[in-house]
């Protein structure tokens, strides 16, 4: 769940802001005003670029263990998956939303997946996590959909032409 190339991007704005800041400032000193608002700025862009990238959770899946975030659980208490996307995804991280569940949640990826679990000691009902890639975390998760449940199509499965446009 590393931050999307545009979050990048726009922290970079940090940048001309530190030089408008940094440019009026001491004109008749040795360092002229540009020099230390660019040097500052970036400083600023580094140290934002490695919090967002270095405080970022990954989701990773083994043969044992799934891991989002600092959080892990072994394989054998996963019951099943589902993803969900656009108002379905909405209404899973608001209205939907067990207060016992564990939620890593990021703002700017929008499909989420939900993990219920089997673990009979474990108040807490299922996991859901903001992903990028629903389906190719299902597939390695290889758990079983819930019951009634329709996955519904996401990315390049989903149909070019859809009768309805998704809600986000």
């Amino acid at each position: 769940m590393r931050p999307s190339i545009t979050v990048f991007f726009s922290t970079a704005l940090v940048i001309p802001a530190s030089l408008v800041v940094f440019i009026p400032i001491n004109p008749e000193s040795d360092i002229p005003g540009p020099v230390v608002g660019a040097t500052v700025g970036v400083l600023l862009y580094s140290g934002i670029i490695a919090l967002l990238y270095f405080s970022s959770p990954v989701i990773g899946v083994t043969a044992t263990t799934l891991y989002v975030g600092r959080a892990h659980i072994p394989r054998e208490h996963l019951g099943t998956a589902s993803a969900h996307t656009g108002a379905d995804a909405t209404a899973e991280r608001g209205p939907r939303l067990d207060a016992r569940s564990y939620f890593c949640i990021r703002g700017w990826i929008r499909p989420v997946l939900k993990v219920t679990l089997t673990d009979p000691t474990d108040p807490t009902p299922y996991w859901l996590f903001s992903t990028r890639q629903p389906n190719r975390l299902l597939q390695a998760l290889q758990l079983p959909l819930p019951t009634s449940f329709t996955q519904p199509a996401i990315g390049k499965d989903a149909p070019e032409n859809p009768a309805q446009p998704e809600a986000l």
